[in-house]
Parts: C-alpha cells; structure tokens; sequence
C-alpha cells in the first residue's frame, strides 16, 4: 500500500465528481425533479471513468 493513502488528484477528483453527484441526485429526489436526480446518477460511473484516466495519465498513486 502506498503511503499516500489516496491523496493523489485522481482521488480526489474523483471522490468530489461522486459527492456533488450524490448531492445533485438528492436534491432532485426532495424538489421531485426526475431528470435532476438521473443527472446525479450519471456522474457516479463518470467519477470512476474520470478517476481511472487520470490515474493512468500519471496524476494517481504509483503501484
């Protein structure tokens, strides 16, 4: 395990894509917004897609 336990800036761009994801979904889920809350939903597999590209162009932790 590396010893900077994710403090690259793949993870944490990708972890903010994920939280503002899960914060627009929820704020569509309480205004009763369907296409707000599936735009939320949209941006969970676009963390992990934007978090693996940037690892692999050399912004992650080294294996």
């Amino acid at each position: 395990m590396s010893d900077n336990h994710g403090n690259t800036p793949a993870a944490w761009t990708a972890v903010t894509i994920a939280l503002l994801g899960f914060l627009v979904g929820g704020i569509g889920l309480m205004v009763a917004s369907m296409p707000t809350f599936w735009v939320g939903v949209a941006m969970a597999p676009l963390a992990i897609i934007v978090g693996t590209v940037m690892s692999r162009m050399g912004y992650g932790a080294a294996r």
